[in-house]
């Protein structure tokens, strides 16, 4: 038998999607994950036992995502079936008629058959160019936004389920009236929203909405970018968490994610430090009580890292953080 495959000792477990699939509740995020060090890091997260990978095209790494997978799949670690990939439709290809070409593009990319879960990036589609043009700005830095309703481009998003090119949709970075008029016109529900969730914006509002709609909620950005050298975001340097931490023999980032997980969020932390990914895997053997819940939500300030400023200074309509949650 394989070396690495004697060496997974435990899966994340799962929750079922309102479709029936089953989704693992911790992810490993890719972003900026590229070249020979994003196959690396991807080939030892699968290795580990991460199943559910996520990916994007403005990563500009589905290539390098799908290597990885290929050449697992070929060692006999896993069979295709045991990954859960996720990308996600670019803002640029909104146009219900570019859609199923971009989801081609992004197979093509992969190496692949299928995609376990296509998201729509954002809410905003962005001006058309050309391929090459991921960010249109006018002259002055301005992005080039359209106004193509994102109804219309889930639409187009559902023929993809039903051509087999994609098992299961969602959406990402959709406030709750957004994601309410998705459900209200769709055929097929959407499965997950992706939103930026962390101790510090801990979205308890959004994730409270999206069960009530049979509706995951998928967390990026869950540890907020840590920076040691400011000693942020507080809730991984503060001496309470370090508490807690100790308590089970764990570190404030792993306390931090099992928080999220806690609390009915699915994170996929981003890390191409092979350290990091087998730390951020290692949540399954412990979780917070009531008053240490308590603590991590103290840290919720509803600060983002990602604001979407660019979006915002347009003053485009379908700007999602213009309401609460």
């Amino acid at each position: 038998m394989n070396r690495v495959v004697c060496k997974i000792m435990k899966l994340a477990p799962t929750v079922k999607l309102n479709n029936g699939r089953e989704m693992p509740i911790l992810g490993l995020g890719t972003y900026a994950s590229q070249n020979k060090e994003g196959e690396i890091a991807i080939k030892h997260a699968i290795d580990i036992g991460y199943r559910h990978l996520d990916t994007a095209f403005f990563y500009q790494n589905e290539a390098e995502v799908g290597q990885s997978i290929r050449d697992k799949i070929a060692e006999g670690v896993v069979k295709r079936e045991d990954i859960f990939l996720t990308t996600k439709l670019w803002n640029i290809y909104h146009d219900p008629e570019r859609v199923e070409g971009a989801c081609r593009k992004q197979l093509a990319n992969l190496g692949l058959d299928y995609i376990d879960l296509y998201l729509m990036h954002m809410p905003v589609g962005y001006k058309y160019i050309n391929e090459e043009t991921l960010l249109p700005k006018d002259e002055d830095g301005a992005l080039l936004l359209s106004d193509v309703d994102y109804v219309d481009t889930y639409k187009a998003m559902e023929q993809l389920v039903k051509s087999g090119l994609v098992r299961s949709l969602g959406v990402s970075n959709f406030n709750s009236e957004q994601l309410k008029r998705v459900l209200d016109n769709c055929e097929i529900k959407p499965v997950t929203n992706q939103v930026e969730c962390s101790p510090a914006i801990n979205q308890k509002k959004l994730i409270e909405f999206c069960k009530k709609h049979d509706v995951t909620l998928t967390a990026y950005t869950p540890l907020g970018r840590p920076r040691p050298e400011e000693q942020k975001p507080d809730y991984v340097y503060s001496d309470k968490v370090k508490a807690i931490a100790e308590k089970y023999n764990k570190t404030t980032t792993q306390v931090a994610l099992r928080y999220l997980i806690d609390s009915g969020a699915i994170p996929i932390p981003k890390s191409s430090n092979p350290k990091r990914i087998s730390e951020n895997f290692d949540l399954f053997d412990f979780s917070l009580t009531d008053e240490e819940k308590a603590v991590l939500d103290s840290f919720n300030t509803g600060e983002r890292m990602v604001p979407l400023n660019l979006i915002k200074a347009r003053n485009h309509k379908y700007f999602p953080f213009a309401i609460e949650f």
